[in-house]
């Protein structure tokens, strides 16, 4: 049998013609061979090594007895391992003794930030610098106090929680309640604005903050103090300097006074435990002191 070669290749033809182009009988190139050999070895000394064939209820086990549970539980028992020391340590030791111990504080501040990340940056942010509605953790102005156990004592109870030792707080809504009138409302607002933007007040409206005064005087001095500086016993917030949560803008303020503000923190006592609210309290108090 006669065999055709192309005259270009001078390689075989199958026979086989499409619109006048005829296929060559190409061997496959050598590269592939070997590529497709080797993995095959691979894939057969695989499954002699590592676990593989589902068999029943079980599975082969492989010659060498290794697979990645296996290595997880080493992975998690050695960690245990590691921590026993200095969890020991942390649920020991008082909050002070801890902060003293920079070798402590320096696993607090790795294990604080995943736990700061696990369970308070949903409203805090990741960089703890809080937003609309949420505190600013790194600026030390504390509403309800910023020594490690006053922190440590927030996180265990919340605010507004039903908590038999929780902190409760809340500001009336002054306008929408009817205790001051649209007028009022405004005056205050322009007095409290006014506290952290002197250049606020001129001759032209100076009268007005001053009556504005007079009604901060007799419905809100008794939670921020007389000098607008806020009470922590009472998680009343410092109305003087421009670190706001609900914000520090003219008709922000004006929002506020007129529909209260009611804040809200979950109880961690039954979420965490002892030890874990310790290095948090820990790790948020270092977000706003220097580190020594």
């Amino acid at each position: 049998m006669d065999v055709e070669r192309d005259p270009v290749s001078g390689r075989e033809t199958t026979g086989h013609v499409w619109n006048g182009i005829k296929e060559l009988d190409t061997p496959v190139p050598k590269g592939v061979l070997i590529f497709l050999i080797v993995t095959h070895l691979f894939a057969f000394a695989w499954w002699i090594l590592m676990p593989t064939w589902p068999v029943g209820h079980t599975y082969t086990k492989g010659i060498l007895n290794t697979d990645q549970r296996t290595s997880v539980e080493k992975h998690l028992v050695d960690a245990q391992a590691g921590r026993a020391a200095w969890m020991k340590r942390i649920e020991s030791e008082n909050l002070e003794q801890i902060a003293a111990d920079p070798q402590l504080m320096s696993i607090v501040r790795s294990t604080g930030h995943r736990l700061f990340g696990d369970n308070c940056a949903a409203c805090h942010g990741i960089n703890a610098k809080g937003g609309y509605g949420y505190p600013d953790l790194t600026d030390d102005d504390w509403i309800w106090g910023g020594d490690l156990e006053t922190i440590a004592q927030t996180m265990r109870v919340g605010v507004n929680e039903q908590h038999p030792q929780g902190r409760n707080s809340q500001m009336p809504s002054f306008g929408r309640d009817g205790i001051l009138d649209a007028d009022q409302v405004s005056l205050a607002a322009n007095y409290i604005y006014s506290l952290s933007h002197p250049k606020f007040v001129t001759a032209a409206n100076r009268a007005s903050v001053l009556s504005g005064r007079e009604v901060f005087m007799s419905n809100c001095a008794i939670c921020h103090g007389e000098d607008a500086r806020g009470k922590r016993d009472v998680g009343a917030p410092n109305l003087s300097d421009t670190r706001w949560i609900y914000g520090g803008d003219l008709d922000q303020i004006v929002e506020t006074v007129h529909g209260g503000r009611q804040g809200h923190m979950p109880t961690w006592d039954e979420r965490l435990s002892a030890a874990d609210i310790k290095i948090l309290a820990l790790y948020v108090h270092s977000l706003s002191s220097p580190a020594p």
